[in-house]
């Protein structure tokens, strides 16, 4: 049950004002991730040989997101599956043999020749790159089960309304980052790449142990309740309904190395490459606070009934401040000052970042968007729309950069931001008849979690 209290009044624009607490912790926990990729790429751009660098960060980090993916769900899995002892136990185990799964195959790819494969035949890294690249992802290996296995907690805290204790393990990941990155910086002869990643595999590893003893409270109830609480819930049950959370996820994040691809063979390749990350460092920032507004409507939607239109007011309205805050840094003389002054990049590096930045500045409303129809149709039990949206997304990406990489000879970092925005509307068109049929069908009441 999620602790919501004093229960909403009926009036959906207070509804939505009292949703405004609940959320707040958890935009703070993605507010503070988005503040690790702006931080990484400025120790990196301070560091020897910052083009290469920021490069190999760049693709290491889409490739460690592409193997990550199938644990990225878990979070609303947990949210809305975990009921009492049995779905608990169940939940869990599934996502700890999900996580020996992801981390060897990343150690298949790092192991054997499909690395050389990959970096040099594929992607067509240079050979610095590519060696600067394996280095930081041998680096990033525990990463992608950490955070399967934090994830998993983090939901069980959201389930229970604690989403401050969410933020507060952010806070320890991040002061965790910054601390590490600041001592690499100053004491060891690494490249910027490996700075990085040591860096954000520590930041991780805290988070997860901070978020595992944050969430033994809520272990012990889930454990001493009632052994019946909660619908009866196997592993195909729990299969089924994760299977196409977890297929979208690795559709959405495969677009960061199909990118890496594209960028390999762009106009300015290598300067797109280190400027990709750092854009797409600032878009997030402000992306974020979509982000963090799924596991936040299944919850309110699991709880109150009749909360569907204070759900999407508060939806619409957290789109456009998020989209606004990010065109008040592209078109103004903040983006210099960021691009230049915060994160440390070049003069020639700066000109490639702001037309790409400016482009993207619907792209946190599209966020918000789908993280409220994502959010919806989870709370409805209809899984399988979200999976759908993300092929048609992640083939619109592919066909537009075909397109204007290959056929219209744009910059490589340009011909991304257009993809991406091409993407993710179609993503959201797509969304838009499934969840009129949930809500017509009165999936947006709370179900019986």
């Amino acid at each position: 049950m999620v602790y919501l209290a004093p229960r909403m009044p009926v009036t959906p624009t207070i509804r939505s004002l009292r949703i405004l607490p609940f959320w707040a912790p958890l935009a703070a926990t993605w507010l503070m991730m988005a503040i690790e990729g702006p931080f990484l790429a400025a120790v990196i751009a301070r560091l020897a040989d910052p083009k290469h660098n920021l490069a190999a960060f760049g693709v290491a980090f889409a490739v460690a997101i592409l193997v990550e993916a199938p644990v990225i769900q878990v979070l609303s899995a947990a949210t809305a599956l975990v009921e009492g002892p049995r779905s608990f136990l169940k939940l869990r185990n599934f996502v700890y043999a999900l996580n020996g799964l992801i981390t060897a195959a990343m150690l298949a790819l790092l192991a054997t020749p499909a690395w050389a494969v990959v970096s040099r035949s594929w992607i067509g890294l240079p050979e610095q790159v590519a060696g600067l690249t394996a280095g930081a992802l041998w680096i990033l290996l525990p990463w992608p089960a950490v955070i399967g296995y934090r994830r998993f907690y983090q939901g069980l805290m959201i389930r229970d309304g604690l989403t401050r204790r969410v933020a507060y393990g952010t806070l320890i990941r991040l002061v965790t980052m910054a601390a590490t990155g600041f001592t690499l910086f100053r004491i060891a002869a690494w490249p910027g790449a490996w700075v990085g990643a040591a860096a954000l595999s520590a930041g991780v590893t805290a988070e997860a142990l901070a978020s595992r003893v944050m969430a033994l409270g809520t272990v012990r109830r889930l454990r001493e309740a009632d052994p019946r609480a909660g619908e009866p819930i196997g592993y195909r049950r729990i299969a089924g309904f994760y299977w196409p959370l977890a297929v979208t996820s690795m559709i959405s994040l495969a677009v960061h190395p199909t990118i890496t691809f594209f960028m390999g063979h762009a106009r300015f390749a290598l300067e797109s490459l280190a400027v990709l990350p750092v854009v797409n460092s600032l878009s997030f920032i402000f992306r974020s606070f979509g982000l963090s507004y799924q596991e936040v409507a299944i919850a309110v939607l699991a709880r109150e009934r009749n909360s569907y239109p204070a759900v999407r007011r508060f939806a619409y309205v957290l789109a456009v401040a998020s989209s606004l805050g990010q065109a008040l840094v592209a078109f103004t003389p903040l983006a210099l000052l960021w691009f230049r002054d915060v994160s440390g990049l070049t003069a020639e590096l700066t000109r490639f970042a702001i037309p790409p930045t400016q482009l993207l500045v619907v792209m946190p409303a599209l966020s918000v968007l789908l993280s409220f129809q994502r959010a919806l149709l989870v709370h409805g039990r209809r899984t399988a729309p979200i999976t759908w949206g993300a092929v048609a997304e992640v083939a619109g990406i592919v066909g537009v950069l075909a397109w204007t990489v290959q056929g219209l000879g744009m910059v490589g970092v340009t011909a991304a931001a257009v993809a991406f925005l091409a993407g993710r509307v179609v993503d959201n068109l797509l969304l838009v008849a499934p969840c009129a049929r949930v809500v017509a069908a009165g999936g947006a009441a709370p179900s019986s979690a």
